[in-house]
């Protein structure tokens, strides 16, 4: 994407052109240390940390026309950081259609702003994550500490998951995946192969990287059985060399589950099902090996 197309520049200018004075102004002296505020801590596991940091600095007097301000400000310079990153194609493609949603999201208004989508905003006006699928967005860097895989071995759930993190360089950064709610039009199993040869086409290009990861309650074994079309989410990876760390359960994993499906929402609530978080690690080599046996990578 070497630039935004007409429409997209006017929807980002449209939305500056509505602050009043004082915002803008507070928008134009912040974007630059905002900005290389979020690139600092954006490595961090906490994927809203990059916005929260944004949030700090805007201060007590931060607004959500500020907050669209600084999107549409780092969208307009969205295609330098892109060519800065020198993304591979099949990352480059999705893009025309994010900035499509991120330009009608800012032009609706819409009010408040979805603090989820706000955190997701911020990481992608400044190409901290990139386009997977429609569907799921890539962090550039996340890490996996030891203590993840030791706690899970120490829960009894055995030494695998240890032995695979140690023999893929583990303690090295990973992209991870994000499902992106305004847009699940490829939460299916296509759209999951598309983001999964996302992530492998940046892993050739960054030998820097461990291999790609995702953090969920839809890789939880039992739903093999309680919700089988969800299977290939857990089985496509795991059977092709990827392994899972258990990070357990909750109110919020059980109430995600539960959002989508009458079936699991009533097993919950009988008390026939709980809800677990596991992530899921596919290192570098066997998911490049999957998506080159695939015919999924360009050459």
């Amino acid at each position: 994407m070497t630039q935004l197309t007409p429409e997209q520049t006017a929807a980002f200018e449209r939305a500056l052109s509505r602050l009043s004075s004082a915002d803008r102004a507070r928008v134009n002296e912040l974007k630059d240390a905002a900005a290389r505020a979020a690139a600092e801590v954006a490595p961090h596991w906490d994927f809203e940390l990059a916005a929260r940091t944004v949030d700090g600095l805007l201060g007590e007097g931060a607004n959500d026309d500020q907050r669209r301000g600084l999107i549409a400000a780092w969208a307009l310079e969205l295609p330098g950081r892109i060519a800065a990153e020198r993304l591979p194609q099949a990352v480059l493609a999705g893009y025309p259609t994010y900035v499509d949603r991120l330009a009608a999201y800012l032009d609706s208004g819409a009010d408040p702003y979805d603090p989820d989508f706000w955190a997701k905003d911020v990481r992608v006006s400044l190409a901290l994550s990139v386009p997977g699928s429609n569907t799921q967005m890539l962090d550039l860097s996340s890490p996996v500490g030891p203590g993840l895989v030791v706690r899970h071995m120490l829960g009894g759930r055995g030494p695998g998951p240890l032995i695979a993190w140690v023999q893929a360089g583990g303690w090295r950064p990973w992209l991870e995946t994000h499902t992106e709610a305004r847009d699940l039009s490829d939460f299916n199993e296509a759209g999951w192969e598309r983001n999964w040869a996302a992530a492998a086409a940046l892993l050739k290009t960054r030998p820097e990287l461990a291999g790609v990861i995702g953090s969920s309650w839809f890789f939880d074994p039992p739903l093999e059985i309680i919700s089988p079309r969800l299977t290939y989410l857990r089985a496509t990876p795991v059977n092709n060399g990827a392994f899972m760390i258990h990070q357990g359960g909750g109110e919020i994993h059980d109430e995600r589950a539960s959002v989508s499906s009458p079936t699991r929402r009533a097993m919950i609530e009988a008390g026939e099902y709980s809800a677990c978080s596991w992530l899921l690690c596919w290192p570098r080599k066997p998911l490049i090996r999957w998506a080159e046996a695939r015919g999924l990578l360009q050459p």
